[in-house]
Parts: structure tokens; C-alpha cells; sequence
């Protein structure tokens, strides 16, 4: 559950603060005439990652299992691509996100209320499906069978809406950039049993070799049904038996991605406190 309660307080997050920095900037230059083109193309982006996420779910249930699995999986790995793209996009923008925003929001402006509901469409759309995706991926392989990692994505989610709240209203200091460089270093974990997940679905679906290969097999030390079982695997999609593939991949995965993503040589050199939607560092003293 907690894994699932990161993901959508990270994405969440970042979605909010991209609502935030627009919303901040119109009203700042006077422009609260453009508000409802930007709430609609918000709305629109919203709605479609809802329904991308429905559709994920409802209409992988009239597959046969075979599919199902080769479809889990194939997802899977596309959305750990996805969110390990982003988590690196992120720490090496975020200083310059608002500047971005705004000045994407001052063409939008000069050509009209079409411009400005793609404008925010987007902004927020791309967030909305990487989040749809990766949500539905983490909690088809956390899936114990309880709405628990669903809870977990809903209650991050709300997290998130009332941070960027706060954020927009003044009433909360913190160090953006340190912040997405922990929770997208834990994401990086989290990630890497979503990969191992989905290679044993491409395994159950018959595409890949070595099913009945295990790694090894602990389900007596630390059973699935356990207390202590299903807090690991809601945290980090443990499983006590992995196949040798899932264990190598995992390892592969992991070890790398973490170590570039926290190097201060790598994609993070530049980050710094991602300023406020008031033109105040998000960490600077009011």
C-alpha cells in the first residue's frame, strides 16, 4: 500500500504543481479571463486519464489469462520505462519548469482560448497518463486481492492535491528538488518490482523461457500471507520466489538507475529549490 500511496503522491504532485504554476502566473498578470479555458483543458486531461485507466482495467478482464498476463507485462515494462524517464526529467527541469510553463502560457495566450486549453491540456494530460499507467501496472502486481493498493494510490492522490493547495496559497515551505529526489529515488525501487513483476507475467503468458527456474524459494521464511509478506510486497512487490530472470533483472535494473539517479555527476547536477508559483523559492524564507 505504501508503494502505491508514493506513486500518486509523486505524480499527483507533480500534476499540482503544473496547475499550480499556471494558475499563479494568470492571475499574477492580471489575465483571470483565461482561468476557465485553463480549468477545462485541466478537466479534459483528467478525464482522459480516467478513462485511460478504465480502460486498462475493464478491458483486460474479457482477455483470456494468457493475454492477460502478456498484456500486464508488456505494460509493465513500458511504464517502468515511462516513470524512469520521468523521475530523471524531472530532477533535471525542475528549476526551470516554471519558466517553461510560463512562457508557453504567454504564446497560448497571444493566439487565444483554443491555444490555452491545449495549453493546459498538455501540460497535464502527459502527467495523467504516465500516472494512469503506472498506477494500473503497480497495483496489477501488488494485487493481493484487497482494494488496499487502490486506497493507498486514492489517499496519495489527496495528499497531493492538498500540498499543491498549500504551496499555491503560501502556506507551505519546502525543497521541491529535494523532495523529487527522494521520492523519485524510493519510485526507483518501487519501479524495479513492477519490472520483475512484469517479466514473470511475460513468463506466465508463455513468451519468455524459465518459469519453473526459481532464484530461490523463502515462502516458508517469509510467507505471502504473512503480516510481514504482504507489507513487503505492498512496499516493494517482494516476491519470495522469484525466477532467476525476474531476480537478474531486478538487479540489472535497480542497481544502476539508483546509483545514476543519486550520483551529483549525473542527471541531477543541475536541480536545484524549484521556485514557488509566487516567484519565490519553493525553500526560501517568507
Amino acid at each position: 500500500m505504501f508503494g502505491n500511496y508514493l506513486i500518486g503522491l509523486r505524480e499527483g504532485l507533480e500534476a499540482s504543481l503544473v496547475v499550480c504554476i499556471l494558475i499563479a502566473y494568470l492571475v499574477k498578470t492580471g489575465r483571470r479571463d483565461a482561468l476557465r479555458p485553463i480549468w477545462t483543458g485541466i478537466g479534459v486531461a483528467v478525464a482522459l486519464a480516467l478513462g485511460f485507466g478504465c480502460a486498462l482495467e475493464f478491458g483486460s478482464q474479457e482477455l483470456t489469462f494468457e493475454a492477460q498476463e502478456a498484456l500486464g507485462g508488456s505494460l509493465s515494462i513500458v511504464a517502468v520505462g515511462l516513470v524512469t524517464w520521468m523521475v530523471f526529467w524531472m530532477r533535471r527541469t525542475a528549476r526551470h519548469l516554471k519558466a517553461e510553463l510560463h512562457g508557453k502560457l504567454d504564446t497560448a495566450l497571444a493566439m487565444g482560448t483554443g491555444a490555452l486549453v491545449a495549453t493546459a491540456f498538455l501540460a497535464v494530460g502527459r502527467e495523467g497518463l504516465e500516472t494512469a499507467l503506472f498506477v494500473w501496472a503497480s497495483v496489477h502486481a501488488a494485487s493481493d486481492g484487497t482494494p488496499r493498493p487502490l486506497i493507498g494510490v486514492a489517499l496519495g492522490l489527496l495528499t497531493a492535491v492538498v500540498l499543491g493547495w498549500l504551496f499555491y496559497r503560501g502556506a507551505l515551505r519546502i525543497n521541491l528538488a529535494k523532495f523529487f529526489t527522494w521520492t523519485g529515488g524510493m519510485l526507483v525501487v518501487v519501479a524495479a518490482g513492477v519490472l520483475a513483476y512484469g517479466v514473470h507475467d511475460l513468463q506466465e503468458a508463455g513468451w519468455i523461457p524459465g518459469l519453473t527456474h526459481l532464484a530461490f524459494d523463502i515462502s516458508s521464511t517469509i510467507p505471502p500471507d504473512s503480516w510481514y509478506g504482504t507489507l513487503l510486497k505492498g512496499v516493494f512487490n517482494f516476491q519470495p520466489d522469484p525466477t532467476v530472470l525476474q531476480a537478474v533483472v531486478w538487479v540489472l535494473y535497480l542497481v544502476p538507475v539508483l546509483a545514476l539517479f543519486l550520483s551529483p555527476l549525473g542527471l541531477g547536477h543541475d536541480a536545484g529549490a524549484v521556485p514557488g508559483p509566487r516567484g519565490r523559492r519553493a525553500d526560501a524564507p517568507r
